[in-house]
C-alpha cells in the first residue's frame, strides 16, 4: 500500500529496496539500514534516527522508550503517523494517504478488505483463518511462512497491481501453497499435543519444533472455550513468548496484553502481544511465561 501510495503521489519511477524486520532482543535498528534518499517504516516500531523519513504504525507499543516518542511528536515534516485504534496498517497508511496526500485507494480495495480483516482477526469464527479456504488466507500462509526475503519483494510488488486470487495462481506461489498447508496441520497437531488449558489460558511449549510463522487462531480452534493463549517457541534469533486473546471467548478479555509484555520488554497490542529474548534465554522466557499464564488466570 505504502509503496503504490509513494509511486503515484510522491515520486514516480523511484528505485526501491525492501528489508524484512523482526523483534528480537537487543537493539531492533541497525543505522545502515537508512541507505536510501527517503526511507520508510510500516507496521514496525519507531525509529528516532534523522534518516527516517516516514513511518506509519498502528501497534499500541509503538514506542521502545519515552525519548523516542517525543523525538516523533517532535517532528514537524508531516511524513510519520501513529494510530492503535487502526485495525491493520494497510487501511491506516490507505486513510492517511487519501485524506492528505489525494491517494486513491479504490484498485486496491480487495487487499485493503483482506488486510484489515486478517491483521484485526474479524472473522466470524477461527474454522475461518484456522481451515484457509479463501485466496487469502493461502497468500498469507506464504507470506508468513517464506524466509526468502527476494520472494516476499516480488509478492510485494505483484500485490501492488494484481488481485488475491491472481496472486495465488502465479507459479512461484501456488508452488509453496500445498507442502506450507502440510506443515499447518503438522502445527495443530503439535499444539494439540502440547497444549494444556489453565482455567482460561491454554499454554503450550513447542521449542523443538519448526513453529515460526504457525496460525495464532489454531488453540482456539481446538479450545473455543479459553479466553487467552500463551505458548513458548524458539528459532535461530530469538526465545519467544507469544500471547493472545480468543476473540469468540464465551467469557470477556479483562487484561491489557500489551502492557503485560511491556513490562518484559514486549508489545503489541491489548488483543495480542509478544516478548522476544536472545536465543540462549530459553529458560528466562518460560519463567516469564509461566508468571504470565499465572497473571491472565486472576
Amino acid at each position: 500500500m505504502f509503496s503504490r501510495f509513494y509511486e503515484e503521489r510522491i515520486n514516480t519511477g523511484w528505485a526501491r529496496a525492501y528489508q524484512p524486520m523482526m523483534h528480537r532482543a537487543g537493539a531492533l535498528f541497525d543505522e545502515s539500514i537508512f541507505d536510501g534518499d527517503e526511507n520508510a517504516i510500516v507496521d514496525f516500531k519507531y525509529c528516532p534516527s534523522e534518516k527516517l523519513t516516514w513511518w506509519f504504525d498502528h501497534h499500541k507499543s509503538a514506542f521502545l522508550t519515552a525519548e523516542d516518542e517525543a523525538h516523533f511528536r517532535a517532528d514537524t515534516r508531516g511524513k510519520k503517523f501513529v494510530d492503535a485504534d487502526y485495525k491493520s496498517c494497510t487501511k491506516f497508511i490507505a486513510d492517511v494517504a487519501a485524506e492528505k496526500f489525494g491517494f486513491d485507494p479504490s484498485p486496491l480495495s480487495d487487499l485493503l478488505h483482506w488486510a484489515n480483516k486478517i491483521d484485526g482477526a474479524l472473522y466470524e469464527a477461527p474454522a475461518e483463518p484456522v481451515e484457509m479456504k479463501a485466496d487469502a488466507f493461502r497468500l498469507a500462509l506464504v507470506i508468513e511462512n517464506t524466509r526468502d526475503p527476494q520472494v516476499i519483494e516480488r509478492i510485494i510488488t505483484d500485490l501492488q497491481h494484481r488481485s488475491l486470487s491472481e496472486m495465488v495462481a502465479l507459479p512461484y506461489v501456488a508452488e509453496r501453497i500445498a507442502p506450507l498447508y502440510e506443515r499447518h496441520l503438522r502445527s495443530m497437531e503439535i499444539i494439540k499435543q502440547a497444549s494444556g488449558v489453565r482455567g482460561p489460558v491454554i499454554f503450550f511449549d513447542v521449542v523443538g519444533h519448526d513453529m515460526e510463522g504457525y496460525s495464532k487462531f489454531i488453540p482456539y480452534y481446538l479450545h473455543p472455550e479459553v479466553t487467552y493463549s500463551v505458548s513458548v517457541s524458539q528459532s535461530s534469533f530469538r526465545s519467544k513468548i507469544s500471547v493472545g486473546s480468543n476473540p469468540w471467548s464465551p467469557r470477556p478479555r479483562t487484561h491489557d496484553l500489551a502492557a503485560i509484555c511491556e513490562r518484559y520488554g514486549g508489545g503489541g497490542h491489548a488483543v495480542v502481544a509478544a516478548i522476544s529474548l536472545a536465543p540462549e534465554e530459553l529458560e528466562t522466557a518460560r519463567k516469564i511465561a509461566a508468571e504470565v499464564v499465572e497473571e491472565l488466570q486472576s
